[in-house]
């Protein structure tokens, strides 16, 4: 099925009701439906076919979404570039993918421009564009508005989604279309989508990664899509007021901000149903925050790039239990969702007994084809058909999953193992701690030791060795950190993560050895 089929089915079925808004205004189901097929004939008049590589890159606006819809009614592959890449990045990914045309907004001409410089026969078309020659509407209004449906199958690239996880370099996920077949059904079914109850979602993260996940289903029902180009916790919530959202995405990073702020009862976010989080862990101390703040609304999804999103889910039901009778739930990613087979592993590759940890492991419709020109890097992750995911994990007897930590950032000191999220976890108990990231660094008797890295919450005055003497008393005392850092902010990439390289790497530099 092509996917695509959807959207122009909304539009008869929806034809005047609002599918995007955005800065600039909105685009009615009847309007984004015209304007991706407009797109869609485009390519296919510059010479593109089937499986070509089309990139964008712009901040949050409606053009991302309809140049999404056309992507998939004529069976080209979506490349799309997080926002916030550098120049070089934006190259690198044109480059390694083989784009054929770039469509970004102006705020990213000069990266545009230089990846075109690179490549002369790459084609750069500018949202909102004055000049005749790159403007994308211009383009746009003198292609054929003809229905677009091209045939593919399930195993058909649907999308590169570039992920630099925990190595750092750069590579693409094969998404193909049986992937985001597979996410629609998940995203329906974990946002209960109903055509009879109208949804308005606000996006506010990058709506070219997680933060879209949802938006190819959402639209397969009708429902209207509201688009942020950035994130303040004031234009946020003022956002949710005004426009009534019903639903919204928000990564840990912006629920820190949020509930860390006295604002409450300055908004009326009362039209909310449901806050879905992921894409990073989060501490149960921030999570009864964020529960306190927007009510028990709240639904957490765990996944990647290399699984099409979430694979697990912890429902609004449990969140409401775990402020009950089973408060651990807190630190679940849920269970696993639809046909996704979710097992935890030894070295050896056999499921663990319920409560042992091992590596958890991924199976079904969700895992991506491998890595785009990384036949090495595709093997090392997916093994008879299997992702290996790297995290660390363990269930319990009622099916729940428990992420421990990833296995290549678990610190070895004097032979024991400590991960460090059980410890930020515990630093995250003390109310003067606003963010914290732990690291292993070298020590000459231990091999290794625990170093916390802080950012202290506005006018708290802790200290190291407090914050080592609690971590003390809430942990085995081989955990407690030998180190406490404060810095104003840590660093993090584009989809809000916390660094943990960088950090790690400020302490090993000058030592011999790596581990």
């Amino acid at each position: 099925m092509n996917l695509g089929y959807l959207v122009a089915r909304s539009a008869r079925y929806w034809r005047d009701r609002i599918a995007l808004k955005d800065e600039n205004g909105v685009k009615t189901y009847s309007e984004l439906d015209e304007r991706s097929n407009r797109l869609a004939n485009l390519l296919s008049a510059k010479g593109l076919t089937k499986g070509d590589r089309v990139a964008v890159l712009a901040w949050n606006r409606n053009e991302l979404v309809e140049v999404q819809v056309a992507l998939l009614k004529g069976g080209f592959t979506r490349v799309p570039i997080n926002a916030r890449l550098s120049a070089s990045e934006v190259t690198h990914i044109c480059k390694d993918s083989g784009v054929k045309i770039l469509l970004a907004d102006a705020a990213h001409g000069t990266a545009a421009n230089q990846a075109s410089a690179e490549d002369p026969n790459l084609e750069i078309l500018i949202f909102g564009s004055d000049d005749s020659e790159t403007s994308y509407e211009t383009a746009l209004a003198a292609a054929s508005d003809t229905p677009v449906c091209v045939d593919v199958a399930l195993s058909d690239v649907a999308v590169h989604h570039y992920t630099s996880g925990s190595s750092g370099v750069l590579k693409a996920a094969m998404q193909t279309v049986g992937n985001r077949h597979a996410l629609m059904r998940k995203m329906a079914f974990r946002s209960r989508l109903s055509p009879d109850q109208h949804e308005i979602f606000l996006h506010v993260g990058p709506i070219t990664h997680a933060s879209g996940m949802s938006i190819l289903a959402l639209l397969s029902m009708g429902h209207s899509n509201i688009l942020l180009s950035r994130f303040d916790v004031d234009s946020y919530l003022t956002a949710v007021e005004t426009e009534k959202a019903t639903q919204t995405y928000l990564v840990p990073t912006m629920i820190n901000r949020i509930v860390s702020t006295d604002t409450r009862h300055d908004y009326d976010l009362s039209s909310l149903r449901m806050v879905r989080y992921g894409a990073a862990p989060i501490s149960p101390t921030r999570l009864k925050e964020a529960i306190d703040f927007f009510g028990p609304i709240l639904n957490q999804g765990y996944g990647g790039g290399e699984t099409c999103s979430s694979v697990t889910m912890l429902t609004e039901a449990d969140h409401k239990r775990a402020v009950g009778d089973k408060p651990e739930l807190l630190s679940s990613c849920g269970r696993p969702m639809f046909d996704t087979i979710v097992r935890i592993v030894d070295d050896n590759g056999v499921e663990t007994p319920i409560g042992e940890r091992g590596e958890l492991v991924i199976s079904g419709p969700d895992v991506m084809a491998g890595y785009w020109n990384a036949p090495d890097l595709t093997a090392e992750a997916i093994k008879d058909s299997v992702y290996h995911t790297g995290d660390i994990a363990y269930a319990d007897d009622e099916g729940y999953i428990f992420i421990v930590d990833r296995k290549k950032d678990m610190i070895v000191s004097g032979g024991f193992n400590v991960y460090p999220n059980e410890v930020e976890h515990a630093l995250y108990e003390h109310p003067g701690v606003f963010e914290a990231c732990v690291v292993g660094a070298p020590d000459p008797d231990m091999g290794e030791m625990v170093a916390a890295v802080v950012v202290r919450r506005p006018g708290a005055s802790v200290t190291e060795e407090e914050l080592a003497n609690h971590c003390a008393t809430v942990l085995g005392k081989f955990k407690k950190p030998g180190i406490v850092s404060f810095v104003d902010e840590l660093p993090k990439n584009d989809a809000g993560k916390v660094l943990r390289r960088v950090l790690r790497d400020g302490y090993w530099k000058e030592a011999d050895r790596k581990v």
